[in-house]
């Protein structure tokens, strides 16, 4: 690319507006958070919380609440483990969507684990004051977890 620093950073911020302008993400920050709610929410019907709502991101007509973290896997970083997970014993969701990028934002794989499973398999860090889950293919091998790669990719098609 022969753009000069300057020139990418005005591109990625021209970006990171038409993105907003179409309701794709709702802030101006690292995109992928943003990019999975979108996904999530056209994909399994959702409706999104409002902006600052604590604790999950969108909810569906049962009233089942939903987190939704994401990771965009990199050459650079592989790592599968989501952002913090905050006051999970004030089970303020009922359902956690974990979504993986790679990293041209296609969808690698998707599912939505109960919030009990993510107890199970998440662990507590004193260190972040949350709790840190990593999204391993285990986790699609449980009983409770429902694979929604599928739906996530046909929605990604239709961006």
């Amino acid at each position: 690319m022969k753009q000069s620093t300057q020139g990418i950073l005005r591109l990625y911020c021209d970006v990171l507006s038409e993105l907003r302008s179409r309701g794709v993400i709702r802030s101006t920050n690292n995109p992928v958070a943003d990019v999975a709610e979108f996904l999530v929410t056209k994909a399994l019907r959702l409706k999104r919380a409002p902006k600052s709502t604590t604790g999950y991101d969108a909810f569906d007509r049962a009233g089942r609440r939903y987190e939704i973290k994401a990771r965009r896997l990199t050459g650079e970083n592989p790592s599968r483990e989501l952002s913090v997970i905050r006051d999970l014993e004030k089970r303020h969701f009922t359902h956690l969507v974990g979504v993986l990028f790679t990293e041209q934002f296609k969808v690698m794989k998707a599912c939505v684990i109960p919030v009990g499973v993510v107890r199970q398999a998440a662990s507590y860090s004193q260190h972040v004051n949350g709790w840190r889950l990593v999204l391993a293919d285990s986790v699609w091998e449980r009983s409770s977890v429902r694979d929604v790669t599928k739906p996530l990719q046909a929605a990604f098609k239709r961006l």
